[in-house]
C-alpha cells in the first residue's frame, strides 16, 4: 500500500478485513511511498512469501510500475486493486501483456450498454476526443447531485443544499443509482474489471444492498 495516502491505507484495511472474513490469510504486508519508482526489493520479499494473490491499493502511476516490475520478477499471481487503477495511462506504464491476470474494482465501465453510460461516453468523446475515465464520471455525477440538491433546496444557502444532499436517495447517475447514507458516504454499485491484452473488460457488476 501507499503509506503516504490515507485512501490507500483505508483500502488496504477494508480489503484485509473482508479477505480474512471470507477465509483468506494475509501472509505479508509491505508499503511504499508515492512517487517511488523502484519496487523490486519489496516485490522480492512478497514473492518469497508465496502469496496466491497480491492486493495493490495505489494510484495508477505507481501501480503501473509495480505491475511491470512484478512481472519482470516472474510474479504471475493475480494482482488486484481499486478504482485508482482506472486510467488509460495504466496500460502505457505497465505494458499491455503485463496486465493480463489483473483485476480492479471501480464504479463505471465505458463499454457498458446502459443508455446513460452510452450517451455520456459519446458526448465526452465528441468534446475531448477520448474515452472518459472514472474520475470524469465521478465529477459529472457529483456536480449533477449538487445541482439537484440546489434545485430541491430552492436556495443557494449552502446549509440547505447540504441538507438536501444528505437525504438524497437513488439518484440516477452515469455510475448508477447513488444514495447518501447516514455517514454521508455515497452507496452505489460497483464493477470489477479485468485485463486481456491490455484492454479492460467487464467481469461482474455488484449492486449494493441499500
Amino acid at each position: 500500500m501507499d503509506n503516504s495516502s490515507d485512501y490507500s491505507k483505508g483500502l488496504a484495511q477494508f480489503f484485509e478485513e473482508a479477505f480474512i472474513k471470507a477465509g483468506g490469510q494475509v501472509v505479508i504486508k509491505e508499503a511504499y511511498l508515492q512517487k517511488d519508482t523502484d519496487y523490486k526489493a519489496t516485490l522480492t520479499k512478497i514473492k518469497a512469501a508465496n502469496p496466491d494473490v497480491i492486493f495493490i491499493p495505489g494510484l495508477y502511476q505507481e501501480v503501473g510500475l509495480i505491475v511491470k516490475q512484478a512481472r519482470e520478477l516472474d510474479i504471475t499471481v493475480p494482482l488486484l486493486g481499486g478504482d485508482c487503477w482506472d486510467s488509460d495511462k495504466l496500460v502505457e506504464i505497465a505494458g499491455a501483456n503485463n496486465l493480463n491476470g489483473t483485476f480492479f474494482s471501480t464504479f463505471y465501465f465505458a463499454e457498458d450498454q446502459d443508455p446513460k453510460v452510452v450517451s455520456f461516453v459519446e458526448a465526452y468523446k465528441k468534446e475531448y476526443d477520448r474515452v472518459p475515465g472514472a474520475y470524469a464520471v465521478l465529477s459529472y455525477d457529483g456536480t449533477n447531485m449538487v445541482l439537484e440538491a440546489l434545485q430541491r433546496a430552492g436556495s443557494a444557502d449552502p446549509v440547505k443544499i447540504q441538507a438536501e444532499l444528505a437525504k438524497m436517495a437513488d439518484f440516477d447517475g452515469v455510475s448508477g443509482k447513488i444514495t447518501i447514507n447516514e455517514k454521508h458516504d455515497a452507496v452505489k454499485g460497483a464493477v470489477i474489471l479485468g485485463f486481456q491484452e491490455g484492454n479492460s473488460s467487464s467481469r461482474k457488476k455488484l449492486i449494493p444492498d441499500n
